[in-house]
């Protein structure tokens, strides 16, 4: 059965993002078809996407290679998502469903709960949650795949570290949900702008380690681990 290159594709690309690719590492077709047990033919197409997403970059005389963004791509990043985010919430005020609503509601609790146990590990997992259901209730399609490719890449250029008051965090959460439930559009934005913002400066770029190497365990896209 053949592989899908999307699925080759999310492979590879979490992958870059755990550090498993290094930067400026070269992606050879034949090394990654046998690394994820498919054929070159997702595999070539896989790194065509990759790299207009900006995670791989084709040189002269090296061919495919991770991409080495510069700190001022990395920042450029971050700008844009406190741009896209409120504008999300607000088209999320507009169109979120009832089912909508749930999910985050359900969040937000967990998100209180967790907070009150001091699990960061935990917190941060229910927190990308929340912010990709705000994204998915905009009915935005547009939005949805800009703001993922943001996610991904500000995962892989940036750690975050943990809120001091996390259950602060999660009140802006619950304040943006309440915003939610009443259509407020307005307060939508302007509520997920200063979280944006709180959040955003809890972010540190990662400084890669000279001289770091490709990790050369195998695994293959089609198992039950693969990330989505």
């Amino acid at each position: 059965m053949r592989i899908p290159a999307h699925t080759v594709c999310t492979a590879i690309r979490d992958d870059i993002v755990a550090g498993v690719h290094e930067r400026g590492a070269r992606l050879t077709e034949d090394l990654l078809a046998r690394r994820y047990g498919v054929s070159r033919v997702p595999v070539r197409e896989a790194l065509r996407t990759l790299e207009a997403e900006g995670f791989v970059v084709t040189r002269r005389h090296a061919g495919a290679c991770v991409a080495e963004p510069t700190e001022q791509e990395a920042a450029d990043l971050l700008e844009i998502r406190t741009l896209l985010e409120p504008l999300g919430a607000a088209r999320a005020a507009q169109r979120r469903t009832e089912a909508h609503l749930k999910v985050l509601r359900g969040l937000v609790r967990l998100g209180q709960e967790r907070s009150k146990q001091g699990d960061s590990e935990d917190l941060r997992s229910l927190g990308g949650w929340f912010h990709e259901t705000l994204v998915q209730a905009s009915e935005s399609q547009g939005l949805i795949t800009l703001l993922t490719q943001l996610r991904h890449k500000i995962a892989w250029m940036y750690t975050v570290e943990g809120a001091e008051r996390p259950a602060d965090s999660w009140a802006e959460h619950g304040a943006i949900v309440d915003a939610l439930a009443r259509r407020d559009a307005d307060r939508a934005r302007s509520l997920t702008a200063a979280h944006t913002a709180r959040v955003t400066a809890a972010h540190r770029l990662r400084v890669p380690r000279a001289g770091d190497r490709v990790r050369t365990s195998q695994h293959a896209v089609n198992t039950a681990g693969l990330r989505h």
